[in-house]
Formats: C-alpha cells, sequence, structure tokens
C-alpha cells in the first residue's frame, strides 16, 4: 500500500504543477500532508516536517546568502564584461545564444554546486534572451541538463555518495566513466544547436555589430535606458524564417509562462535604471557600480569558489560569511546595504521558501516509508534474468528514481541492494556505481533538488513549464551517458 501511495503522492504533485493547478510551494505542503493522513500517520507529521526541515536547513542557507551574494555581485558588475563577451560570441543570433548559455553553464559547473552555476548563468543570459525574445525554458532546460552531466564530477555530490555508500574510490568510478560523460556534454551542446535553430527560425537574426562597438548608455541589449523608453532599436535580418515572436515562448511554439513577468528588483532603488524588461541591472550606469572595486570582488569571487571545492568551511558558512563581506565592502553605507538586501528579497523568500516546502515532501516521503517500500518494489521487479545485466538496469533505474527521490535517498538507500544483486551475477562494484551516475541529467530538474527553484526563479519561469518542456531532453542526455558507457565497456 505504501508502494502504490507513494507512487500516486509523486504522480499527483507533478500532474498538479504542470496542469497549474496548484503553485508548486502549496503542492509540496498540502499534497504530501494529505497522503501522509491517507497512510494512517498523520500524528506523525509534526515530526516528519520538523525532521524534513532540519535536514534541508543548512541548505536553505545556503541559498539564502548565495542569491544575496551573487546579487550583490551583479549590482556592482562583476559580471558585466561576461555578458559582453558573450554577446560578442553571440551576435544576436538565439543559435549561438542558446549554445552559448550550454558552454557557460558546463563551465560553471566545474565548481560543483548547482545553485552558483544556475545564479551565474541566468545572470548572464537572462537579459539577453529577454531583449531576443527567445524562449526562456530553453534557457533553463539547456543549463539544467548541462549542469546536471557536470554534476556527476567527484565534488559535485553524487559520485562521492555512490562511493561512500560502496566503499569504493571515487577516482575508480568518474575517471573511467569521463568518455561517456563526455558523450553527455556533447550531446547537450548538439541539444543546445537543435533547439537554436529552431529559436533562430521563429526569431530570425538581429544585427548587434554597430552598438558593441560604442559600448554607451544606449547599448543594445545590455542596457535598457532609463524612464522606461526604448532608446535602441533591433533591427532582423532576413533568415527565411517565421516573423518575429512577440514574447518568450517555448521553442516550436508552445507559450512559456512567466516569460513577461516583471523583473524582481525594484527599479526606483537604482537612480539610471529602467524599468524595460528588467535591464537595469546591467545598465552601465546604474549607481550601483563599483568598478574601482572590480578586482576586489572578483578575488573574492575566485577566494569564495575555491573553498568551497578545497571544503575549508561548510558551504552555507562561506556564502553567509562573503555575503558580510561583499555588502559592508561595496555599500559601507547602512541604507545602502539595506536597498540591496531589499532589492533581492524577492529571490530569496521565494527560493528559501521553496526549499523549506520541499522539506515537507520528502519528510514525508522517507517518514511514512514510502521511499524504501518504492525502492524495494522497484528491486524485487527485476526479472530474474536480468542479474547478469544489472549495470544497466541500474543505469536505466537512476533516471527515474534519481528523479523522484533525494540523491541521498537513491545512493545510500536503493544503490546497495542494486549492488548486492549485481555481485551474485557476478557484476562488479564499480560498473554498478558507475552506471548510477548516468541519470544525473535529470535529477537536476528534480522537484526535490533545492538548485532548480534558483534557476526557474530568476529566470521568472513556471516550473510546471520547465518540467514540461526539460523532462524529455533531460531523459534523452542520460540515455547517451548509459548508451555511451555501455559502447565503451566502462558498464
Amino acid at each position: 500500500m505504501l508502494t502504490i501511495l507513494g507512487f500516486v503522492m509523486i504522480a499527483t504533485f507533478l500532474v498538479l504543477i504542470m496542469m497549474k493547478k496548484m503553485s508548486p510551494i502549496a503542492a509540496l505542503v498540502l499534497i504530501p500532508a494529505l497522503f501522509c493522513v491517507f497512510v494512517g500517520k498523520g500524528a506523525h507529521l509534526g515530526d516528519y516536517v520538523l525532521e524534513g526541515v532540519g535536514n534541508l536547513a543548512p541548505t536553505a542557507a545556503m541559498l539564502m546568502f548565495a542569491i544575496v551574494y551573487f546579487g550583490v555581485m551583479i549590482d556592482v558588475g562583476l559580471f558585466d564584461p561576461i555578458v559582453r563577451g558573450i554577446l560578442r560570441f553571440c551576435k544576436a543570433d538565439p543559435m549561438r545564444v542558446v549554445v552559448g548559455t550550454a558552454v557557460l553553464a558546463a563551465i560553471v559547473s566545474l565548481d560543483g554546486d548547482g545553485s552558483t552555476t544556475f545564479m551565474i548563468t541566468v545572470s548572464a543570459m537572462y537579459p539577453l534572451y529577454k531583449r531576443l525574445k527567445m524562449s526562456l525554458v530553453v534557457m533553463t532546460g539547456v543549463a539544467a541538463t548541462a549542469n546536471g552531466v557536470m554534476n556527476t564530477l567527484p565534488w559535485g555530490g553524487p559520485t562521492a555518495r555512490a562511493a561512500t555508500a560502496l566503499k569504493v574510490d571515487a577516482a575508480d568510478i568518474f575517471v573511467p566513466m569521463i568518455p561517456a560523460l563526455a558523450m553527455g556534454l556533447v550531446a547537450v551542446f548538439l541539444l543546445s544547436y537543435a533547439l537554436g535553430l529552431r529559436e533562430r527560425k521563429r526569431l530570425g537574426v538581429l544585427s548587434l555589430d554597430e552598438v558593441l562597438e560604442k559600448e554607451t548608455a544606449d547599448e543594445t541589449v545590455l542596457v535598457g535606458a532609463g524612464g522606461g523608453e526604448e532608446r535602441t532599436s533591433l533591427t532582423k535580418k532576413t533568415t527565411g524564417g517565421s516573423g518575429s515572436g512577440t514574447g518568450a515562448v517555448e521553442a516550436g511554439g508552445a507559450g512559456g509562462a512567466g516569460a513577461d513577468a516583471p523583473d524582481t528588483r525594484d527599479a526606483s532603488d537604482d537612480p539610471g535604471a529602467s524599468d524595460d524588461d528588467g535591464f537595469q541591472a546591467l545598465d552601465p550606469h546604474r549607481a550601483t557600480l563599483r568598478p574601482k572595486l572590480y578586482w576586489f570582488n572578483a578575488g573574492l569571487t575566485v577566494l569564495l569558489l575555491t573553498a568551497m571545492i578545497m571544503e575549508w568551511l561548510p558551504i552555507p558558512v562561506l556564502f553567509l560569511l562573503g555575503a558580510a563581506l561583499a555588502l559592508t565592502v561595496n555599500f559601507p553605507h547602512m541604507p545602502d546595504q539595506k536597498a540591496r538586501i531589499a532589492a533581492h528579497a524577492e529571490n530569496v523568500l521565494n527560493v528559501t521558501g521553496m526549499v523549506f516546502a520541499a522539506a515537507v515532501f520528502t519528510g514525508v516521503l522517507t517518514g511514512t516509508g514510502m521511499v524504501e517500500h518504492m525502492a524495494d518494489w522497484l528491486v524485487g521487479a527485476i526479472p530474474e534474468g536480468m542479474g547478469p545485466h544489472m549495470g544497466l538496469v541500474t543505469g536505466l533505474l537512476s533516471i527515474p528514481l534519481t528523479y523522484f527521490m533525494s540523491n541521498d535517498g537513491f545512493y545510500f538507500g536503493v544503490l546497495p541492494v542494486l549492488a548486492e544483486a549485481g555481485q551474485a551475477h557476478g557484476v562488479s562494484t564499480l560498473e554498478i556505481a558507475r552506471a548510477s551516475i548516468a541519470g544525473q541529467a535529470l535529477h537536476m530538474s528534480s522537484p526535490l533538488v533545492p538548485a532548480v527553484y534558483v534557476l526557474v526563479g530568476m529566470a521568472k519561469v513556471e516550473f510546471g513549464d520547465h518540467t514540461r518542456f526539460t523532462v524529455k531532453w533531460a531523459v534523452l542526455t542520460s540515455l547517451v551517458v548509459l548508451g555511451a558507457g555501455i559502447l565503451f565497456g566502462i558498464i
């Protein structure tokens, strides 16, 4: 019964948010609470929720201060050169923009933290997508899938969990998998190229060459001029495609909800800001710029990311210290600090609220025993004849299981059982461990991953729209990784 209720609960949650019948926060709280009562454990709901909140509290704290930190870095102009460099590469060609998104997300993912990757990627690319009226779900889908492949780095999480659960060396899991993961990354780049061609066909190619040379206040894409008035124009070159779109919609035609939502920042906070599609964040004359502190801010960011990778301190502590230092140095006056915190308060509330709501979902799933029963049922459903192919079975199971449950639940609860079954049929533990990381491309879009709420929140995309668009491409990428691993004899 718990097995059935577990699957029904997850399916109910996904259906309701994709059909936009409930907000993700409401669904994450109310649906598990209702199912907890169904299984006869309503009296323990408080314990399950508090345990889930306690487990996710460090993540929520990390996200809160990371959003403030990177928000301040955006305000002071740290990422402006990155955006200009991407613009020069993209040349306002939608195909190049989407490929640039995949490349940027993959590079930034080297730090091993999904939240950081999404904050930097969206900060750099969001203005460009908005100005060119490109699909924002294309941006979130490509970024999440690229980060999912890169999330398999030994310091990214799943590889370390697999190594710990099976008592093997993380390097023995990751290094042989590099060719298969490289194929997965190639698949992401090919996907971004194909999606970019669809966007190019829908929107055409726009010319930015002249304004890129000037880099003045009316620089196209990088700035919307003051007073909410459009001071520059984009000229469309004929490409044989359809007419220019009027809004950010899903590539191929379906509407992308949230695409035209107003920016979360208050334009009144920045005297030089524009209320044109939220482009004040890259206004070269905004009052929050700190050009004299550029190298300090760059050095602080590099130091922070290095400390994360080297694990000098827990990540929440690092971002807490980093945010406090960034605010103090860049905005020494208290009113200015309060204004910056207020400017990013909506993003903080949206993301941390979603994390604590997810704590209810995971707390009920774990506390009632639904996760354990679901895992046991799935393992027991494996046909006896598939025993010698447990590597393939593990890889296939990793795709849905790491989506429907946390990495901790899969790697510490399910993987040891799969490894034991594999050993009984002569399949090595390392082979099982390598296969288990194949599903990470999809995992990063799971509703149980806090970082995905940073992605959709900053991009102003509905989670249901992101899910509906991304899942098919992420599953395909995961299958490419698994297929390459089998083809190369790694799995």
